[in-house]
């Protein structure tokens, strides 16, 4: 430590360490900027440590002289604080939007013929949360969200947290500064993976940080900015090039990746003032430019979904206007995605089959990846507070993975405001109480009417009991007229009863009643993962088997004697599985099922023979199945056919292994059989194999 910041400590009357108060507050400021800015420390970590704890001292000492830009800030409280609503005094609007070169170049064109300076900026699109810090004097007042526009919420507290966020300019200037708060992906990907509750991308992680209610929480989160846009009240700033050049004196972080465009020397000195401070290309180069950027997006530590175009002369910005929506000067290139935008027409409640309650999102129907998106799962609470989302919102939806809608941000309010829609207190379809469990809410209520069709739905479907002719307009009817309230009750009621309904002639109830009887011959393990059973799926009841766990008897007196430990000494199964398993198995509603069901005739015990006397030709044999098959869909179908028969099915290639059913895009396993010289047997071989 220096000389000065020991002569720091030396003082011992009031007055002395008032004064130091303020010494500290600027060069602990001035180190902050150095570090989350500048990325030069000048001195090390335990030397600001130490400058740091005296401030915290001192501060507590004579609270009455603590700054309210004071580096302590960015701490964060552990009160808990409201986000109230804030209107903005500057515009702040979205952006049109162009998603091809050809449509870009239109655009350029148009605005340069009516611009006396057609110079462009162009930066990155950062995929973050957009935030507006207002400072006066240039001490940081408010820091306000989007919100629609004209109101956002005040999230100070949280955002003075963030280091690279200024409490103090270099000038006593009064400004509002536009900015992207984001989090890095390297920082994203290692804190997501700490987390329970997994979020999709770090947009929605940073904007969720950002609008809790403890600011202490906020501050243990490595969020960053960057910042693209100042309004001044007293300066009269020309052009957006020293509009920013003015933000990175004041102390702001920027993105170095800005870059201006002209065609004239006239025009390059317009947007440059005769400095050097973002490179400057001709504007023929744009094209080129924009396919390298989308090409090094992936390199990059932060995610962008596109570029910002800007015309850069402030006088030519006010003669283009703008309009209700987007200014004219000013237009984002959206990079190639599986995304699009839409509106929340709705937001109704699923009830699952485990009484699990589900926002899910009707929208504008829009094409995603070829395909119509009109429902989108919103998750649960926490998900959209996140989203800070409310009904007639626009919103960005994408297909994750290129399968599963997902709503990723709220591009504008809609006419609620800031307003959050929040889920109901009671099930929509029996008006019991919804109960937390986590981060979701349930229906306890086992005689729910939607719960009941989830799992009669969920028991039939081809991949567990695969029950035929029994589709879902069918269990609706069911469930409806109060007929089936269990899925016991199948193999009990005479469903003859459907014939006085409309469009249930006798053939067709027939053939319903066909396909309960025919599921009859279901081998315990389906029996048993049909069941809906949290955590005890279809997998699990394999391995269970595997390790001679091959009855319900067994699986009782495990639950019984509450004996984790045998399940615990099971490769696969861990402990949130094991407590499951003993919580379900000793319910009594649940036995209560099974007892009906082995009462109707289905397997309790694997290798019970259920049906006929077939012969066991596969006795003896370990059997593996891999790729798809024609005539055995799902391909559990085809393991039902062999275990009937006597054989055992592995789910992987091992020494033990006798024959491989090779399907369609069969994978690593044929490889692995051919190398293992196991007997590779086709689908039509198999099919003669089971004539036999």
């Amino acid at each position: 430590m220096s000389k000065k910041q020991l002569d720091l400590f030396s003082g011992s009357s009031d007055e002395n360490e008032i004064d130091e108060i303020k010494t500290l507050t600027d060069l602990l400021l001035k180190y902050q900027h150095e570090y989350y800015v500048l990325n030069k420390p000048s001195v090390s970590d335990r030397e600001y440590d130490s400058l740091f704890d005296r401030l915290q001292f001192l501060e507590k000492k004579y609270p009455q002289y603590a700054s309210k830009n004071s580096p302590t800030k960015r701490v964060g409280s552990d009160l808990t604080s409201d986000l109230p609503d804030v209107k903005h005094t500057i515009p702040v609007l979205s952006l049109d939007k162009v998603y091809n070169t050809p449509d870009l170049l239109k655009w350029i064109e148009k605005l340069k013929k009516h611009s006396s300076h057609p110079a462009l900026i162009v930066e990155e699109k950062i995929d973050g949360v957009s935030i507006v810090l207002y400072y006066k004097d240039g001490i940081l007042e408010r820091a306000v969200t989007r919100g629609n526009g004209e109101t956002g919420n005040d999230v100070t507290a949280n955002v003075k947290t963030i280091g690279a966020v200024p409490l103090k300019l270099a000038e006593k200037v009064t400004v509002a500064v536009r900015g992207e708060i984001y989090l890095p992906l390297k920082m994203f990907t290692e804190i997501n993976q700490s987390l329970d509750n997994k979020f999709a991308n770090p947009r929605n992680l940073a904007a969720g940080t950002i609008r809790r209610i403890k600011s202490s929480e906020v501050g243990k989160m490595p969020l960053n900015i960057f910042v693209y846009e100042g309004y001044f009240e007293d300066l009269d700033i020309p052009t957006h090039y020293e509009i920013l050049k003015k933000l990175h004196d004041l102390g702001f972080r920027l993105n170095k990746k800005a870059m201006a465009f002209a065609d004239s020397d006239n025009d390059i000195s317009a947007a440059c003032n005769s400095c050097n401070f973002i490179p400057v290309l001709k504007i023929a180069d744009i094209v080129s430019y924009i396919a390298k950027e989308e090409k090094e997006r992936k390199n990059l530590d932060y995610e962008i979904d596109g570029l910002v175009i800007k015309l850069d002369n402030i006088s030519d910005r006010e003669k283009h206007g703008y309009t209700g929506h987007h200014p004219k000067w000013a237009v984002a290139y959206k990079f190639e995605s599986s995304e699009a935008e839409s509106t929340v027409n709705a937001i109704d409640i699923q009830i699952g089959r485990t009484g699990r309650a589900t926002p899910v999102a009707k929208i504008t129907p829009v094409e995603i990846s070829g395909s119509v998106v009109s429902n989108v799962t919103l998750h649960n609470q926490d998900y959209i507070d996140f989203l800070s989302l409310s009904i007639d919102d626009k919103v960005t939806v994408s297909k994750r993975g290129d399968v599963i809608p997902a709503i990723e941000n709220v591009v504008e309010k809609g006419i609620h405001g800031s307003h959050i829609w929040k889920m109901a207190t009671k099930c929509p379809f029996c008006k019991t109480d919804l109960m937390p469990d986590g981060a979701h809410l349930f229906c306890k209520n086992d005689l729910c009417p939607e719960r009941v069709k989830g799992q009669i739905l969920f028991f039939a479907s081809k991949d567990q009991m695969n029950i035929e002719n029994l589709g879902f307009e069918t269990v609706e009817l069911l469930v409806r007229e109060k007929i089936i309230t269990n899925v016991s009750e199948l193999y009990v009621k005479d469903l003859s009863v459907l014939e006085k309904y409309e469009g249930y002639a006798q053939k067709k109830t027939e053939l319903i009643k066909r396909g309960i009887e025919k599921s009859k011959e279901k081998p315990f393990r389906t029996v048993l993962s049909s069941l809906g059973i949290p955590d005890i799926g279809p997998k699990v009841c394999q391995l269970l088997i595997e390790a001679g766990i091959n009855s319900i008897e067994a699986i009782y007196e495990i639950a019984e004697n509450n004996n984790t430990e045998k399940l615990l000494g099971i490769n696969g199964i861990g402990d949130k599985t094991a407590q499951s398993f003993i919580k379900y198995f000793n319910d009594i509603k649940i036995r209560e099922t099974i007892k009906k069901l082995s009462e109707a005739g289905l397997s309790m015990k694997e290798g019970q023979a259920v049906v006929g006397n077939l012969n066991q030709t596969f006795k003896g044999q370990s059997w593996c199945v891999t790729g798809s098959f024609d005539n055995f869909k799902p391909r559990t179908i085809a393991e039902d056919e062999i275990r009937k028969r006597g054989g055992d099915v592995v789910t992987q290639i091992s020494g033990k292994t006798t024959h491989l059913l090779s399907g369609q895009s069969p994978g690593s396993k044929h490889e692995k059989a051919l190398k293992a010289e196991i007997k590779i047997v086709s689908e039509q071989e198999f099919l003669d194999l089971l004539k036999q």
